[in-house]
């Protein structure tokens, strides 16, 4: 098929990526930390690390799992928050030649239960503050070795001591729990592991670009989550095209080594999880946020020095944008606004650009293409709307329900091949039969349209599309205008029953103007958007459902009592 979006690339960006260069995920991290030893990798409540530490604190922390007598490729959860434990476990799991589990720490006892029982983890580095979550659950699953990780456990000795006790004790953010230590169980903190590890020599990984390295498992909004498979070769070719796409915008600054990125979003989802990868690629920085829901305190973080990558979500970069102090900052560095996660709006991207100057990009992708599949190019001067084009090596085809290539200019559903693409998910034969077309390509639920410039711009999820009188209407559109209505800062369309119409459309809204009305809403909405796709009910509201992510739940809309 002929790749109309390759005219479309910026100058200096690639084609192709090359995945082989590299032995493994553990051989990528490597060369950058030999490389960039003395250079800093992150920086959390003021305390610096720097390559060199996290190769040090990785290799102990991996030597200390090879000694529990862990064979090659088990199962490893991690279940941190953006904070110094957690780049040190991951790069000590792929060092150590073991498979990443990432765990939503937030999680409920049932949701973590079933994800340690089917990825079959068999130990766990957890955050103490969570504890008790696996302690409901934990008998229930083969997790024989848990290495129980506190705040301030790398924050320095005295600095560290202190936010420990703080959380502990006057925060009490760390309910009681009990570990039971049945069946040989064993518990270990992070410090004496690390303690432990040192004494002995981490034996190089055995992985290779074939191997699991991360299982990492969808939001399951709609039911259990399943663990997408993706291997050192998916996860090495996803920094690639990160780092192939980005550096042109990051040009700027000279030296991309001394590039500073935000990590608010949670580095156990795909999207901060790739973007931290490529910070490590690249040799340079991040500020790591472990709140980002305190916005006064994200902000203050920001102050603090500059910054250049800031990636969020949608509903972040309106929190945001609704804090003076955020307003007042100064934006002369930032290189990269990067929207993912959940569609952007025109309207909180054209405030942004009001606000900082900087061009909100939008990007693409799932967990199952290791975040980024397709993106804006980074020249951008404007929101466009759209996803943007395949980055290096992807292939996107807008296909019909059996899987037939569909004209240019048709809507169908976005499928995408690449080496970034999980292999399937994990012990799922019926979901990955569904999942792949015979020609090679992943199903993504999406429904798109690719213009002759080879952008793509979604219309909505397949399970999302409400009919309205037989007409198709697709949320995702009613929530791009209505987001350009005076005084709407967030809002989401569903489809309720109708009698009449079969469906009927009604839309929630968060507003920033008191003044505003049902009707005020309703006229926007007779101006800008045809009969059939008009709400026919409106409800204001203090707050949306949301995933941790930020990702609007539109089922919990439907369903308030699921």
């Amino acid at each position: 098929m002929e790749k109309i979006w390759l005219k479309s690339y910026p100058p200096g960006v690639p084609h192709d990526v090359n995945p082989e260069q590299y032995r493994s995920v553990a051989h990528l991290l490597e060369e950058s930390f030999r490389k960039h030893a003395k250079s800093p990798f992150s920086v959390c409540m003021d305390r610096w690390m720097n390559y060199g530490e996290l190769e040090r604190l990785s290799g102990a922390l991996g030597a200390y799992l090879q000694g529990l007598g862990l064979q090659p490729g088990a199962r490893v959860a991690i279940m941190l928050p953006n904070i110094p434990q957690f780049g040190v476990t991951m790069a000590a799991v792929l060092r150590a030649g073991y498979t990443c589990v990432n765990v939503n720490p937030l999680y409920t006892a049932r949701e973590l239960e079933h994800q340690l029982k089917d990825s079959g983890a068999t130990a766990i580095v957890i955050l103490e503050n969570f504890a008790h979550t696996l302690a409901d659950v934990v008998d229930h699953t083969n997790v024989q070795h848990v290495v129980m990780a506190s705040m301030g456990d790398l924050l320095g000795f005295w600095f560290g001591k202190w936010i420990t006790f703080a959380v502990r004790h006057l925060a009490k953010m760390v309910p009681a729990y009990e570990l039971p230590l049945t069946n040989g169980r064993k518990v270990v903190s992070f410090k004496k592991a690390l303690a432990m590890g040192e004494r002995r020599t981490l034996a190089p990984s055995t992985a290779t670009l074939d191997s699991i390295a991360f299982l990492q498992y969808t939001g399951g909004t709609t039911g259990l989550s399943k663990g997408a498979v993706l291997t050192h070769r998916n996860i090495v070719a996803a920094t690639l095209q990160a780092e192939a796409w980005f550096t042109p915008a990051l040009a700027k600054i000279g030296d991309v080594t001394k590039a500073n990125s935000i990590a608010a979003l949670p580095l156990y989802h795909i999207f901060a999880l790739t973007l931290c990868l490529l910070a490590i690629r690249q040799g340079s920085s991040l500020t790591l946020i472990p709140n980002p829901r305190d916005i006064p305190k994200f902000v203050a973080e920001l102050k603090k020095r500059p910054f250049h990558m800031l990636p969020a979500v949608n509903t972040l970069f309106n929190a945001l944008l609704q804090n003076a102090q955020f307003r007042a900052l100064d934006f002369s560095h930032l290189c990269v606004s990067q929207a993912g996660g959940m569609a952007a709006s025109e309207g909180t991207a054209k405030q942004w650009q009001k606000v900082t100057g900087s061009t909100m990009i939008e990007g693409w992708g799932m967990s199952e293409t290791c975040a980024i599949g397709t993106n804006n190019p980074v020249s951008n001067t404007e929101f466009t709307g759209s996803i943007g084009l395949p980055l290096p090596g992807i292939d996107i085809a807008i296909k019909d329900d059996a899987g037939n290539s569909l004209p240019q200019g048709e809507s169908g559903e976005i499928c995408i091949r690449g080496p970034n693409v999980m292999t399937g998910y994990y012990n799922q034969p019926e979901e990955n039969a569904k999942a792949f077309t015979p020609d090679g390509f992943m199903r993504t639920g999406d429904i798109g349209i690719m213009d002759p410039q080879g952008y793509t711009r979604i219309i909505d999820r397949k399970k999302d599309m409400i009919l309205v009188s037989g007409f198709n209407v697709f949320p995702n559109e009613l929530e791009q205008v209505i987001s350009l209505c005076p005084g709407v800062v967030e809002c989401a369309a569903i489809g309720v029953p109708d009698e009449k119409q079969g469906e009927a459309i009604k839309v929630f809204i968060i507003k920033n103007d008191p003044a505003l009305t049902e009707d005020d809403v309703a006229a926007f909405c007779h101006e800008n958007l045809t009969g059939y796709k008009r709400p026919k009910y409106i409800e204001f509201r203090d707050d949306l459902p949301k995933t941790n992510v930020g990702k609007i739940l539109r089922r919990e809309l439907r369903n308030p009592t699921a």
